[in-house]
């Protein structure tokens, strides 16, 4: 777990392996360009995880104190963190067997289940596109959608 740490539109969180991991959702084997910085709910991993020190252990680069639902952020929706923007994909972030074996089958049951998938109970899969500073503590604020401002 980090205090601080860089996001970059190349290889998301500057440290991280992202860039290096192959994905079997690319037709190459790629790291995933939609799946750069996983965001999960502080709330549902300290319900699952229980203490702060474990959080780290679902494996993701952000957890946020914040409505990560479908109905709230929808893909194109962008969110402003300390000096970087991050923005939400449509690439479905579901957990993997590290996430079941660190917190069993009931945890990944429950967050996988129909209303869990709704909430984005495991979490959301976003992508770089103003690199910038992030710290434990910034402010998440909901910057809108290009899409919607596309449409609109």
């Amino acid at each position: 777990m980090l205090d601080a740490g860089e996001l970059d539109a190349a290889t998301g969180l500057v440290g991280d392996t992202w860039n290096i991991r192959s994905s079997r959702r690319t037709k190459d084997g790629s790291p995933h360009p939609d799946m750069q910085i996983n965001v999960m709910s502080s709330r549902v991993i300290a319900m699952i995880a229980g203490e702060k020190t474990r959080w780290g252990l679902a494996g993701d680069q952000l957890y946020v104190d914040l409505d990560i639902s479908a109905a709230n952020l929808p893909p194109g929706t962008r969110l402003a963190v300390g000096s970087a923007v991050i923005e939400v994909t449509a690439q479905p972030h579901t957990g993997c067997m590290k996430f079941q074996s660190r917190f069993g089958s009931d945890a990944t049951n429950f967050v996988n289940s129909p209303r869990g998938r709704e909430l984005n109970l495991r979490g959301i899969n976003a992508r770089v596109v103003v690199p910038g500073r992030i710290r434990t503590g910034d402010r998440v604020r909901k910057l809108g959608s290009w899409v919607a401002g596309l449409l609109g």
